[in-house]
């Protein structure tokens, strides 16, 4: 996923009001679920707010959909080049994504980002859709979820549900990795999903 054709809030913004209506939820019951402010979401559709991490993922969480649904993956062919300078950073407490890729394929899609857990500190989810894979490139990660701990170096795997709590921790200098983020095809939400009788527009 490059996100060179629009900017994160631009994309973001569209998306998000797409899926909320999608799901049936006001902003006052996707506030309630989230505990993302109303007029923080109000400011998101409108393409007015500052999307964090931490936002994304507990929309992601609450809406019961990929990160990407909400970021605009298109599935693309042939060759594909994301450059480090032009892909935009989605910036958290403790932690800097790049999205690189979606992938599909067959009943899984798969999400690629390039990780960087900022020297020192240390990054929190209370879990979202999804497993979560990384695999560290440089520096010393440590990794909790839910209660149990993990350190790794170079080269190292870890693997798990991603709807459990987890954390992500650079004790000492920054730490490179890959973060791959895998669902089932069925967790994604398209138009054509949508119950009927939906609401059109669900704005309180």
């Amino acid at each position: 996923m490059s996100v060179s054709e629009g900017s994160v809030r631009d994309m973001l913004a569209a998306n998000l009001r797409r899926v909320r209506t999608e799901r049936g939820l006001s902003i006052s019951e996707l506030s309630r679920r989230s505990k993302i402010g109303k007029a923080t979401l109000s400011q998101l559709e409108s393409g007015a707010g500052n999307p964090t991490i931490e936002t994304v993922f507990s929309l992601s969480r609450v809406l019961e959909v990929p990160i990407s649904d909400l970021l605009d993956a298109r599935p693309t062919s042939g060759l594909t080049v994301v450059r480090a300078k032009e892909a935009e950073v989605l910036s958290g407490e403790g932690v800097d994504l790049r999205p690189l890729q979606r992938i599909e394929s067959g009943d899984a899609v798969f999400e690629l980002f390039d990780q960087e857990v900022r020297a020192g500190c240390r990054q929190e989810s209370l879990g979202h859709v999804g497993t979560e894979h990384t695999i560290v490139q440089a520096g010393r990660l440590h990794v909790q979820v839910e209660g149990q701990e993990v350190e790794l170096g170079p080269g190292d795997y870890v693997g798990f549900d991603a709807s459990l709590p987890h954390s992500y921790t650079a004790p000492d200098e920054a730490v490179r990795s890959v973060l791959l983020l895998q669902y089932r095809a069925d967790q994604r939400l398209h138009l054509s999903d949508a119950a009927p009788g939906t609401p059109s527009s669900t704005e309180d």
